[in-house]
């Protein structure tokens, strides 16, 4: 674990990761986030000859009215990717995040969630790192940060051109059996959905939330046989 004077200090301060003072429940996700491997993630790893556009999200919790929460996004459906889709704050490594293999990730997905949602970075500490994951449809390579929203403050769309909505997520919906369902794509695969907040998180987001919640042990037996198509609102 790394210190610096500024756990935080905003998207282009010094950025470090330290788990003092985390809440008691966060432990399982701490400890799941030192130990999961890769292919316990998803069977979508990074090219072994470097290719992919290296990018960040921040996977944030928080304490809410009905206990952890995670922060969470609805992408504008005019977008050339993943348009219309719930995901985590995030986007690509800008040249003055830094170092990709280094602290540029945990300055990205600080920088993006305040552009996208306008939250004070000052207020979130960032305490794990998943390894990093693919997305083969726009070629992101991605690295998931952890934060605790230890300070939060007041998120909404800054930029209706690339946000829809900005909403949080009670864990306990998540892991809430009625709401949890198989996501059928049109080209057959399937993958784990999450029906919450009237809107259906599906494909990278809901992947990892699902492991998350496995490897935390927060997750609750799920009917993996209720299948939604991903033309549902038509």
């Amino acid at each position: 674990m790394t210190h610096s004077k500024a756990q935080t200090g905003g998207a282009r301060g010094d950025v470090a990761l330290s788990k003092e003072g985390l809440p008691e429940w966060l432990g399982p996700v701490v400890r799941a986030a030192e130990t999961v491997k890769p292919l316990q993630l998803s069977r979508f790893l990074p090219p072994e000859n470097g290719a992919g556009r290296q990018s960040a999200v921040l996977i944030l919790f928080g304490a809410g009215e009905q206990g952890p929460e995670l922060l969470l996004m609805e992408r504008a459906g005019s977008l050339r990717s993943h348009a219309g889709q719930p995901s985590f704050p995030g986007g690509a490594l800008d040249p003055e995040d830094g170092d990709p293999k280094a602290d540029g990730p945990l300055r990205a997905a600080l920088r993006e969630a305040e552009e996208e949602t306008g939250l004070d970075p000052a207020g979130v500490q960032l305490f794990g790192v998943l390894p990093r994951l693919y997305i083969p449809v726009s070629e992101f390579v991605v690295t998931p940060v952890l934060g605790w929203w230890r300070e939060p403050t007041p998120v909404g769309v800054v930029d209706p051109n690339e946000t829809a909505r900005v909403f949080t997520v009670p864990v306990a919906d998540l892991t809430n059996p009625a709401n949890r369902a198989t996501a059928v794509h049109p080209s057959g695969h399937r993958g784990p959905a999450f029906l919450v907040e009237s809107t259906l998180v599906w494909g990278f987001t809901a992947g990892v939330i699902d492991r998350l919640l496995h490897y935390a042990g927060w997750e609750r037996s799920w009917d993996r046989e209720k299948l939604v198509p991903l033309d549902w609102r038509s």
